[in-house]
């Protein structure tokens, strides 16, 4: 039997490295339009590559996938990110669960993750096909006839279609995969970027940029609220950060512009009750009564915030504390308990993720192959399949991968 898989990204290597590894009499063939294999996996995690959730729960790994929680709970029970930890580590891989659930290879170099799939390929002696581009994929008469853009053709008995989605373009994802399913028959959603930053309107926050804040709460409010809590930083653009990046994927689809802005409310002290807060402050100034109001926030708040809120709310920071009011005060902790941005945009080229993609309901969730074309079969990010940031995304990559691998051999 001769494989062939288009896209030698996570979902490809994983797949390859499954049908090699559980039947080596199989001829594969991993296609990949770059020099090198994995160059999106090779740029995750700030180069680190954070290839899975430290995360057992199945449950809670599902629920951070906004499009696809239905359609991973079988492979994910097969492969689920504990399997994905021990599969790693048995390949010579020696991974640590940072205290945020991210995983990461010990030696902290992306370049050790795709080494353990060279490694298997160099082993199997698989057919790598690199700095090869896909034009078409036809099937006729029970085989499938791959052009490439030089000309060449191969043919082979079956197709495994793993080549991402539009994130990172730089990286050769420019969205054939999607051209390739529809001209083999399947319906493509919508496509959107997913774990964004946001571009803000009001000037002020841009001058916070560098700012971070390991816990806060992001609220909008549209058809139906959508809240997400955790860290986020100020940028010299608006916002980003893992918050903003789960609540940029929860409105992937949702316009967003000068024209149509979305108003966020944040939250800095979620973990503080309003009276709380205000209780704090004042006995913070009650035993500093000669210091300045703003000298004696700083106790709780970031000084550089502390300049904005004073500007913005036209608060008298460098009175002394004894003169400032109880209004004074409510005044500054109902801002840093709910003040409002305008969201104009998202940043472009910068997304780590595409939402949409190959419609679930025309692909088997335990085999990933196609209902509509047999012997054709989907992984990773060209299914309509994403996560938030923390490694749900290269999970589901491995995931949905190793479930193809398995599904082409049955």
């Amino acid at each position: 039997m001769r494989i062939a898989i288009i896209g030698g990204g996570a979902a490809g290597m994983m797949c390859a490295a499954t049908i090699c590894e559980e039947n080596p009499e199989v001829e594969v063939f991993l296609i990949e339009k770059n020099s090198t294999l994995g160059k999106k996996v090779l740029l995750t995690g700030g180069g680190r590559c954070n290839l899975t959730t430290g995360i057992s729960d199945l449950k809670l790994v599902l629920k951070n996938y906004p499009r696809g929680e239905k359609f991973l709970q079988s492979a994910m029970h097969n492969f689920s990110p504990e399997a994905v930890y021990e599969w790693f580590e048995n390949h010579g891989l020696s991974l640590k669960c940072e205290k945020d659930n991210r995983v990461f290879p010990q030696s902290n170099n992306s370049q050790d993750v795709v080494k353990v799939f060279t490694n298997i390929f160099t082993k199997h002696q698989t057919n790598l096909i690199l700095n090869s581009e896909v034009k078409k994929v036809v099937k006729k008469a029970g085989e499938f006839k791959i052009t490439f853009r030089s000309g060449k053709e191969l043919l082979v008995d079956k197709v495994v279609l793993t080549t991402g989605g539009f994130a990172y373009h730089q990286t050769g994802s420019t969205g054939d995969g999607y051209t390739l399913a529809e001209s083999l028959g399947h319906s493509v959603s919508p496509l959107a970027p997913s774990l964004s930053s946001f571009v803000t309107q009001e000037p002020w926050s841009h001058t916070l940029a560098g700012l971070s804040f390991s816990e806060a709460i992001l609220k909008v409010s549209n058809l139906k609220t959508q809240t997400v809590s955790g860290p986020f930083i100020f940028t010299h653009k608006g916002l980003s950060g893992p918050a903003v990046f789960a609540l940029s994927s929860l409105l992937a689809f949702q316009d967003c512009n000068q024209k149509s802005p979305i108003k966020i409310t944040l939250d800095l002290f979620p973990n503080e009750k309003l009276e709380i807060l205000i209780k704090k402050i004042k006995e913070i100034m009650m035993k500093n009564p000669k210091k300045s109001f703003k000298n004696n926030l700083t106790n709780l708040i970031p000084s550089s915030l502390i300049e904005v809120i004073g500007k913005e709310l036209k608060l008298p920071l460098e009175k002394k504390s004894a003169e400032i009011s109880k209004e004074q005060i409510q005044v500054v902790v109902n801002f840093v308990k709910g003040f409002l941005l305008t969201i104009v945009g998202k940043t472009t080229g910068e997304e780590f993720v595409t939402a949409g993609g190959v419609e679930l309901s025309e692909v088997n969730q335990r085999t990933m192959e196609s209902k509509i074309v047999p012997g054709l079969y989907f992984a990773g990010e060209i299914l309509n399949i994403d996560g938030f940031t923390g490694g749900f995304n290269l999970q589901a990559a491995w995931t949905t991968g190793r479930s193809a691998g398995f599904g082409v051999l049955l």
